[in-house]
């Protein structure tokens, strides 16, 4: 029997089992929980490495290893946003950091003070971890929507794939912009729902949507359209804001995310039978997620301004 059809037989039974355990948004709470498991089971770390964001692919066909795209992409949306242009000693707020992979990142290769913060405690506690002694990364358990710091506090402020989780687009606008100094440099990368004024959803697409929601604890999903004017809504906001749509640039991620189980069998078993049946569960939404950026139901937006 083909491999393939016993696979996505597989699948499909998990699907359907796990579909009815979804992991719905219910309040900020639900965020840190979720992350909270995910971190404790090693499982994103040892697959996906210290970056859980998608990965940069400049040209469709290259190949290259997925902890490494994640790393370029890094490297991509600091030149694209102009982060790159501030000096060593600059201090950044990682906003939504992880388990710190991209503030380490900033602070190693560019010289910024980091300040990471995350609203789990056990992804800090594991930044903290990983994080070598000396390099200037600090992480703190907050919540976006709001930060304890001051007006003007950061020379940059850098946020990646943090949006869907906040229940309030423009309170996470906001927050953002009111601890970025005036001509500060703001950079945003996230996932963004097609704008219903390009065309509303059909029967199918509201169903995918309501899994992507509820599988990974998202409230709503912005538009690129809807995001950049609560930018440039808010009374914060110093300058203009640019954006891009990222989608053929990482879209392959998805598609890398599955591999990487199949290229490391060995080592999602050694994390235990509880890893190898969360694995499992992941898959349907992984897949859901790569249809739904490669039919423009989701795409990838980045946003850049200056304080």
């Amino acid at each position: 029997m083909n491999i393939f059809i016993v696979f996505f037989a597989l699948i499909s039974i998990a699907g359907m089992y796990f579909f009815s355990l979804g992991r719905k948004y219910i309040s900020s709470k639900t965020v840190a929980s979720s992350y909270d498991s995910w971190t404790n089971d090693r499982l994103l770390e040892n697959l996906w490495g210290e970056h859980i964001h998608l990965g940069y692919y400049q040209y469709k066909n290259i190949k290259k290893d997925f902890k490494q795209a994640k790393i370029d992409f890094v490297h991509q949306l600091v030149v694209w946003s102009g982060l790159n242009n501030l000096p060593k000693g600059s201090r950044i707020i990682d906003i939504g950091c992880g388990i710190g992979g991209s503030s380490r990142i900033l602070a190693k290769d560019y010289g910024f003070d980091v300040v990471g913060v995350s609203i789990s405690s056990e992804q800090i506690r594991r930044a903290i971890e990983l994080t070598p002694k000396g390099l200037n990364c600090e992480f703190l358990v907050m919540d976006a929507l709001d930060l304890n710091f001051e007006k003007g506090s950061f020379d940059g402020v850098w946020s990646v794939e943090a949006g869907p989780h906040m229940f309030d687009k423009q309170r996470y606008a906001d927050e953002m912009l009111r601890v970025l100094r005036p001509g500060g440099v703001l950079a945003v990368a996230d996932w963004n729902r097609r704008d219903p004024e390009d065309g509303e959803m059909n029967r199918l697409e509201k169903i995918i949507m309501h899994q992507l929601l509820t599988q990974w604890t998202h409230p709503e999903f912005s538009s690129i359209k809807s995001f950049k004017k609560n930018l440039l809504k808010s009374r914060f906001c110093g300058g203009s804001v640019e954006t891009e749509d990222w989608t053929l640039k990482t879209i392959r991620s998805w598609n890398e995310s599955i591999y990487e189980g199949f290229r490391r069998p060995g080592l999602i078993l050694r994390l235990g039978y509880k890893a190898f049946f969360k694995a499992i569960r992941e898959i349907p939404t992984i897949l859901m997620m790569r249809w739904a950026f490669g039919t423009g139901l989701m795409n990838f937006g980045v946003f850049k301004s200056r304080g």
